[in-house]
């Protein structure tokens, strides 16, 4: 039983270093990230952002794939991709809204931002409209408390937002 284990654990590790079995070159730039990273398990982090910037989103045969080349047990790869924000397990729309929800910004605002643009979009915080155009996300704060309540449209910081300019921004996405 243990040679099987061994086995299974050594084809494992050969099927990580080959590539993916689908013929995916994508998988090719995980392997090097984590051959420069000489397969240890504390650059799990560091793999699963390449894996995202690589692929998008962390999809769950990405995840099994980076499981296997750092011999992790997939549960741990699965934590730590949900446990940090910045790691999506779904793809994102084509534009992205993230409203900050630390202190500052819900405490001037921030939460009826939110309530706003999920009643237009009618999709909750975490989801893409059907049309995948537009992901609404929250984040625990952007350290941007000087100018909240802030919301980041595509990777671009807009203070003072109201849910009315907010919806502004989004309409005008959805105008295009």
């Amino acid at each position: 039983m243990e040679t099987a284990t061994k086995d299974t654990k050594s084809k494992d590790t050969q099927q990580a270093k080959k590539g993916h079995p689908s013929g995916d070159k994508r998988f090719k730039q995980l392997d090097m990230t984590m051959k420069r990273n000489q397969y240890r398990q504390d650059s799990l982090i560091e793999v699963l952002h390449k894996a995202q910037e690589t692929f998008g989103y962390l999809e769950a045969d990405v995840l099994t794939y980076v499981a296997r080349g750092l011999k992790l047990p997939l549960s741990r790869v699965y934590g730590v991709a949900t446990f940090y924000h910045l790691f999506s397990l779904k793809p994102s729309g084509a534009h992205t809204c993230v409203v900050c929800m630390g202190t500052a910004c819900y405490v001037k605002g921030g939460g009826e931002v939110v309530k706003a643009v999920e009643k237009q979009l009618e999709i909750k915080v975490g989801e893409t409209t059907p049309d995948n155009q537009i992901s609404l996300m929250a984040a625990r704060c952007i350290g941007a408390c000087g100018i909240a309540p802030a919301v980041v449209f595509d990777g671009r910081v807009a203070g003072k937002q109201t849910p009315e300019t907010v919806m502004e921004k989004i309409k005008g996405w959805q105008d295009k």
